[in-house]
Parts: structure tokens; C-alpha cells; sequence
């Protein structure tokens, strides 16, 4: 494959709260319960702040990076499970807001947490095959929990955006797998505020498999073993689901931890894979390897075997925030605080 990685960008709210913040309000050890998704804070967004927004920024990071005309992008497509609009594509704001060119394809994706891998597998496409020079892939959430869920302690918000191409190619895409199957285990209908899960239903038949199935089959693709590669990066809906999914694929702790944001940020849905692979190229060189695996529910996997070209040695980084930068860019606030910027609480009439 020709068509590569280009640039990226990412973009992480600078807002947190601690699982013992929520705990003391639903009377449950919060901390314990933190410890056991392997959580210590999660990113929340502001009350200015939603999928737009964050893609937004995430798309002009990857833009300073770059120095390409935005005129010359031909797709722009959004991977989320938060979009602002049920009728309304966020991608046309995008393009508008980072001064695309409107002879160009938008739309948005859906499904579930693994959104914003299938928008950069068709970005990849339209590029590989000629039709367009230059296109966006955005994944980005502010996912929902309802007060009092189990899914409150790990809900968070983030994005990152991908610019692909075929010159400057900063990390070439080597293969791509994907592993789908119809397995209900999270879902939220139409006009639902929040989600309802299956429970541990979400661990065994959900993840485990298809991020252990499209894993195995993209090394066997590729011919590789666990050892082949410098980093991996795996859909993270916690801290500990990636850790023991690593282990059994046979990785080491140490090709996980650079990519795993959960136990800082929480699970960021559609961004977790994309910002985990932006935190390793922040920090990769010349050869390194990477096999990134998403998860949807729903449900599915992608897999990307990557590897970082010379390249990256021009490539300027430090333009726009590192992945670390804004990880640590931290600002506490109580719960009080949380379920109003999360408008779980709202004066009357809004």
C-alpha cells in the first residue's frame, strides 16, 4: 500500500474527575472501584466542548504538522459515537472550519468504539486507489455513562485525526485486517440518553475475541510475531481489558504502556485507539512497528500493521501538543461540577 500516515493530530479536555469523587456520591468505595478498571481519572469535556469541537482541533494539529494546503484534502470523514447532531454531519463542520476546499466527499461514521478506525480505513482507500490526494480520518467521542452506571467511572472525551497520503508518509500501512460479527453486547437506541451493556457479556464474547481474533489473523497476514513489533496499541475501555488482551497475544508490558491512556484519561470510545497511536508516534523513530487493533461493540476489530518510514525524522512534532502534553494538562473538579458540564443537571427550560 502507497497510502500512509501523513500527519496527526490529537486533541484531550483538559478536565478531570477521580473515581473517588464519584463513589462518594453513589455511596461506593471509589477508589476501589477505579483500582479495579485500573482507572485513576477520566477527561471530561467543558460545557463549550463536543465532538465537533475536539475534532476540530485534533484535525488543525494534524494541519500545523504538516504544512499542506487543507485545499488539496478530498475526504474528511468522523468516527463517533457522540455526534452533536442525530441529522447533521459533524465532517461538514470540520471541513469548514479548517478551510477545506467544498469539492470534497464528508461524511460521518458510526459503530460503536471502533468508529474512527473504519473512517481511516476508507480515508486509506480512496487515497490508495487515486481518487482523492489527501483525506481526514477522525475518531473522537464524549461518551456517555448515566449517573450512578458503572460506565461513569470510565466515560471520557478525546479525539485524534489522521492526514493520509502518498508523499511524506510518516508511517506506512503495511496491512490491514478486519474481524466483525453480530454480537450484541452495547448498545443505545435512538433518542436514549445513555447506553445500556451487557455486562461482563462485553468482556469474553465482545473484546476478547475480536480483538484476539483480528490481532492473530493480522500477524498471520503479515507473517509476524509479538516480538516483531516495538509497540501495540489496543482498544482500552479500561486499564485492565488491553493489559490482559496484550499478554495473552504474548506482548510485554513495556510495548503496551506508551499507547495505554485509559488509566489517565478513561476510555475515550472512538478516540482510544487513535490517541493511543498518536502517543507512539509522538515518541517512535525510523523502523519502529506498530500493531494498532480497535474494538467496536456491536461488533468488531480493526488491525493495522504500521511502521514508521525515515520520514518521521523530519517530521515536526512539536508544532502542535504532544499526546503527554495534554495527558498532563490537568485540571480537577468535583461532581457537582462534572454533571453540569455533562448537562446532567439543567436549569429549567434548557
Amino acid at each position: 500500500m502507497d497510502a500512509g500516515i501523513v500527519s496527526y493530530g490529537a486533541y484531550i479536555p483538559r478536565y478531570r474527575i477521580k473515581p473517588e469523587e464519584i463513589g462518594k456520591v453513589w455511596g461506593e468505595d471509589g477508589a476501589a472501584r477505579g483500582k479495579g478498571l485500573g482507572i485513576l481519572a477520566k477527561s471530561i469535556p467543558s460545557p463549550d466542548e463536543d465532538v465537533i469541537t475536539i475534532s476540530v482541533e485534533a484535525a488543525r494539529n494534524a494541519l500545523k504538522r504538516s504544512g499542506i494546503d487543507p485545499q488539496e484534502i478530498g475526504a474528511i470523514y468522523t468516527g463517533s459515537e457522540s455526534h452533536p447532531y442525530a441529522v447533521k454531519p459533524t465532517s461538514t463542520v470540520v471541513a469548514e472550519a479548517i478551510m477545506a476546499a467544498p469539492d470534497m466527499t464528508a461524511a460521518d461514521y458510526e459503530f460503536a468504539c471502533k468508529a474512527g478506525t473504519a473512517a481511516l480505513q476508507n480515508v486509506l482507500g480512496l487515497v490508495e486507489s487515486g481518487m482523492i490526494k489527501y483525506g481526514v480520518a477522525i475518531g473522537a467521542d464524549t461518551s456517555q455513562g448515566a449517573p450512578g452506571d458503572p460506565l461513569e467511572y470510565s466515560a471520557s472525551a478525546g479525539g485524534a485525526a489522521y492526514l493520509v497520503g502518498k508523499e511524506r508518509v510518516i508511517a506506512k500501512i503495511n496491512g490491514m485486517y478486519s474481524y466483525t460479527t453480530d454480537t450484541p453486547d452495547f448498545w443505545r437506541r435512538e433518542g436514549q440518553p445513555y447506553p445500556s451493556h451487557g455486562g461482563r457479556f462485553t468482556g469474553e464474547p465482545a473484546y476478547f475475541r475480536h480483538v484476539l481474533t483480528a490481532a492473530k489473523k493480522m500477524m498471520e497476514k503479515m507473517g509476524t510475531k509479538p516480538e516483531d513489533y516495538d509497540y501495540v496499541v489496543l482498544h482500552q475501555p479500561n486499564g485492565k481489558f488491553p493489559r490482559r488482551a496484550a499478554k495473552k497475544l504474548g506482548f510485554a508490558p513495556e510495548q503496551l504502556e506508551i499507547g495505554l491512556l485509559t488509566p489517565r484519561i478513561g476510555n475515550t470510545y472512538s478516540g482510544a485507539v487513535p490517541l493511543g497511536l498518536s502517543a507512539v508516534l509522538d515518541i517512535s523513530k525510523p523502523g519502529d512497528r506498530i500493531l494498532a487493533v480497535s474494538f467496536g461493540s456491536g461488533a468488531g476489530s480493526d488491525a493495522f500493521d504500521i511502521t514508521v518510514t525515515d520520514e518521521m525524522e523530519k517530521f515536526e512534532r512539536k508544532r502542535a501538543p504532544l499526546v503527554s502534553e495534554m495527558v498532563e494538562n490537568e485540571v480537577f473538579i468535583d461532581y457537582a461540577a462534572y454533571v453540569k458540564y455533562r448537562k446532567k443537571i439543567r436549569r429549567k427550560g434548557e
